[in-house]
């Protein structure tokens, strides 16, 4: 058994997870914030057999698209003046970080 952790951007969660609700796959979902944008995302906790790991990958390859963003300037009040962007830029946002870690035992009371 596996433990899968997705982390995806909110605009994508909702879709991925009913898909992965379509197909069975149970999830657990969790409000977290990204580091960069300090904008929220969702981190999915999802446990699969072995064999079925293919399977959910492939859901959320599909569900969770990459698209370009633009970011606002970020003051530099109070903060880093270094890191300051003194106008808007295109990142790359969306997608999906996957983890797979194994599961020694599971339990459900």
């Amino acid at each position: 058994m596996k433990l899968i952790i997705a982390v995806v951007q909110d605009k994508d969660s909702n879709r991925l997870i009913n898909a992965l609700s379509h197909e069975n796959f149970q999830t657990t979902k969790l409000a977290t914030t990204g580091g960069f944008l300090k904008e929220g995302n969702t981190t999915l906790m999802i446990g699969c057999q072995d064999e079925h790991i293919d399977e959910a990958l492939k859901i959320i390859k599909e569900n969770c698209s990459q698209r370009e963003q633009m970011v606002a300037p970020i003051s530099p009040m109070g903060g880093n003046a270094d890191s300051y962007i003194p106008k808007p830029v295109k990142v790359e946002v969306g997608g999906a970080t996957v983890f797979i870690l194994p599961i020694e035992s599971f339990f459900r009371f």
